[in-house]
């Protein structure tokens, strides 16, 4: 190759935007993704926490819809309104009063590889 052909090589910008734009657009895209992912996890843990709040209150006041463990179950099920993950919710008397524990698996997509990421919430009414 010859000095010339060097030179201007290195002086001429074609395409700098396009390499520029390969270097950091999938750093970009990856972001992106997992800001969206995060924000599904944390409306998810949001609407767990609500449905264990609301059917720990339901057990204790409403004791004609939460008339046992089983439907006040039934009642936190109907008021998760989070992404299509099904929680599993458990209700008992402790000593706090009627508490209500609600857990999901929420799992991560990454291409090949899926990441696991436990949430649990606790309610207790008196």
């Amino acid at each position: 190759m010859s000095k010339r052909f060097l030179q201007r090589v290195a002086r001429e910008s074609d395409g700098a935007t396009a390499i520029e734009f390969a270097l950091v657009g999938p750093v970009f895209l990856i972001m992106v993704v997992g800001g969206i992912y995060a924000c599904m996890m944390m409306f998810s843990m949001g609407s767990l926490q609500d449905a264990v709040q609301q059917a720990a209150r339901c057990w204790s006041v409403n004791t004609t819809v939460c008339t046992d463990a089983s439907s006040t179950q039934t009642y936190a099920q109907n008021h998760y309104y989070g992404p299509a993950v099904s929680p599993s919710f458990t209700a008992s008397l402790a000593n706090c009063g009627h508490s209500v524990t609600g857990t999901i698996s929420y799992s991560f997509n990454m291409g090949q590889s899926t990441a696991t990421v436990p949430l649990s919430a606790t309610a207790c009414f008196p």
